[in-house]
């Protein structure tokens, strides 16, 4: 059983930035990939970055390429989200996942889940 819980939940002028964490705790999660999904409202859930178990390969959506960067730190069982420019459409609850297979994690089937935490993005 392995629990994620994301934190950096707030409100952020258009433009502005914010650092979203998602921390596991029962089991450390070095051999998975971790994602990071978005769900705005109306809208459906969808994929925003993702990060190799190592670190070494980091995947994208088109909409936040350039503005958002994924990271890991394996020793304390934590991804990361920086979003950068943020703008008022990105206003959603954010979600982090994991899986041990990156295209599972990618296309939303990631076996763990947060809770999610809201992002408010004001104009």
């Amino acid at each position: 059983q392995v629990q994620l819980v994301e934190s950096g939940a707030g409100l952020v002028q258009a433009g502005g930035s914010l650092r979203l964490s998602c921390t596991a705790s029962g089991r450390t999660f070095s051999s998975y990939t971790l994602g990071w999904f978005r769900q705005a409202p109306g809208r459906e859930r969808e994929f925003a970055a993702a990060i190799s178990w190592n670190g070494g390969s980091t995947y994208y959506a088109d909409s936040v390429k350039g503005r958002f960067t994924i990271s890991r730190d394996n020793a304390k069982n934590t991804v990361y989200l920086q979003m950068n420019s943020l703008k008022p459409e990105e206003t959603a609850v954010y979600y982090c996942s994991m899986d041990h297979s990156t295209q599972a994690t990618m296309q939303g089937r990631g076996t763990s889940w947060g809770k999610g935490t809201l992002v408010t993005v004001s104009s």
